[in-house]
């Protein structure tokens, strides 16, 4: 069977990049059979040596900080800025579960009155990814950092945009000094996932991606018997009260919607705003976003740079002209410009309603959505009126009015009050409904690939005594 080729094409020019070899089903099925094989040694390595290896690894992604941004730039359209800060976030991804993972792990003890109980967390086996192109290397190493330093062994099928960036991933843990198949890249499309889940080697799944992929991987991993953790889409929420400072509330809505230039399942995208507001927010917003203007993503000062291809932009400006015709108010962006390559505007869009594209669809890029509510509870309706439940947010003076909100009354895995989106390798990061299920990093995130074993043990018998 002929090798699959993987193009690469610069988003911001439009033109052909590096083409990859791909591997067939076969040299796929044989990569998998290394990875289960190298499992039997490493589950059983110290948790002192992964955390040697993982802290290596962090040195390796900081020294190769500039190479990978430009891989990225080239693959996916990041600027370099973007770029740094995101191998920067992989590194301390890696020294996080590099210092806690034992800690994380450790035996538990449980209260039992018939004996010794305690938990064990053991390791699972081989772990597949299947992984997005947004952001190359936080999405895997999210994954990859807590997984291997738990004892499971992992292999990356990456997607297909971003070939390059897949395997610098793989080439990170061997220049580590990791052993040879503790992580591999396989380069396959995606009709080659569902053989690789159902394989008994195999021994659980997780997906970052859009919904539709989420069902098909849930399903083969269902049929399959196999765990599986999916962190999907989100049209994420922020509510903003009618005490916000109204200027700052912009300013953090505008960087929200902006993270990675919007193209982010956590981003920021419905900004529901109560009604004696609207008019004053809706000018911040579009003065804030207005600043962001796209530009080389090559160059130092770049902030903004092209969608991840040309078919995306497309359909994020289809979604754009769709609510317009349904009533939606376009006041700022929403043209296609005439040059080559990926490019769209920031984009805001005002008085969007239920029925529009804006309103019921995610929207994968710049361009926010304002919605006015007619009063707090209205607006907490409007910001669960999703089937997603990922990202959200709340703007307000009053932080003990927005913590309770952000806390009980929003149905999401995450809630940032006065605060932009984002990971962090000690908080818990997924969603629910249609967001998906299961948890990324922290102590859970952690927790979601290995086997919780309860133990117990007897009680020791009395020794008898010296008259019996």
């Amino acid at each position: 069977m002929a090798k699959p080729v993987f193009q690469t094409v610069d988003p911001a020019t439009g033109e052909k990049g590096r083409a990859y070899d791909g591997h067939t089903p076969d040299e796929a099925k044989a990569i998998l059979g290394q990875v289960h094989d190298a499992f039997g040694t490493w589950r059983s390595t110290s948790f002192a040596e992964r955390s040697r290896l993982m802290t290596t690894a962090a040195a390796v992604l900081r020294r190769r900080k500039d190479e990978f941004a430009a891989l990225m730039t080239a693959e996916m359209g990041k600027t370099l800025s973007d770029g740094r800060a995101e191998i920067e976030k992989c590194a301390a991804n890696c020294d996080y579960f590099a210092a806690n993972a034992e800690r994380f792990l450790a035996d538990e003890p449980m209260p039992f009155s018939g004996g010794e109980a305690f938990i064990a967390y053991n390791p699972l086996g081989v772990i597949l990814a299947v992984m997005p192109w947004n952001f190359p290397f936080w999405q895997v190493f999210r994954f990859a950092a807590p997984t291997l330093m738990a004892g499971d062994t992992a292999i990356l099928k990456h997607a297909s945009n971003v070939p390059g960036s897949a395997l610098a991933i793989e080439d990170v843990f061997r220049e580590a000094g990791f052993p040879e198949n503790v992580f591999r890249t396989v380069l396959i499309g995606g009709s080659e996932v569902k053989p690789l889940i159902e394989d008994d080697r195999v021994a659980a799944v997780t997906l970052t991606g859009s919904v539709a992929a989420g069902r098909s991987v849930a399903a083969a991993a269902g049929g399959a018997l196999k765990k599986v953790v999916l962190e999907l889409g989100g049209s994420d929420p922020y509510i903003v009260l009618a005490d916000a400072d109204i200027d700052e509330a912009a300013g953090i809505a505008a960087a929200a919607r902006m993270v990675n230039g919007g193209q982010s399942c956590i981003a920021g995208k419905r900004f529901v705003v109560l009604k004696e507001i609207a008019d004053a927010f809706e000018k911040a917003l579009v003065e804030k976003m207005a600043a962001f203007q796209p530009a080389d993503p090559t160059t130092e000062t770049a902030k903004f740079g092209p969608m991840q291809s040309i078919k995306a932009r497309d359909d994020i400006h289809d979604q754009v002209v769709r609510s317009v015709k349904a009533g939606a108010r376009l006041v700022l962006g929403g043209e296609v410009p005439d040059r080559p390559g990926a490019w769209y505007p920031a984009t805001v869009l005002a008085d969007v309603k239920p029925g529009m594209a804006a309103y019921d669809e995610e929207v994968f890029g710049p361009v926010a959505a304002i919605i006015v509510a007619h009063d707090e509870e209205d607006a907490i309706r409007i910001a669960n009126d999703t089937e997603f439940g990922l990202g959200s947010g709340v703007l307000t003076r009053n932080l003990a009015r927005g913590s309770e909100i952000a806390a009980r009354r929003i149905d999401a895995g995450m809630s940032f009050v006065n605060q932009n989106v984002r990971s962090d390798p000690a908080l818990p990061f997924g969603g629910v409904k249609h967001a998906g299920h299961g948890r990324e990093c922290s102590h859970l995130g952690i927790r979601e690939f290995v086997n919780i074993k309860t133990v117990m043990v007897a009680k020791e018998k009395s020794a008898p005594s010296a008259t019996e």
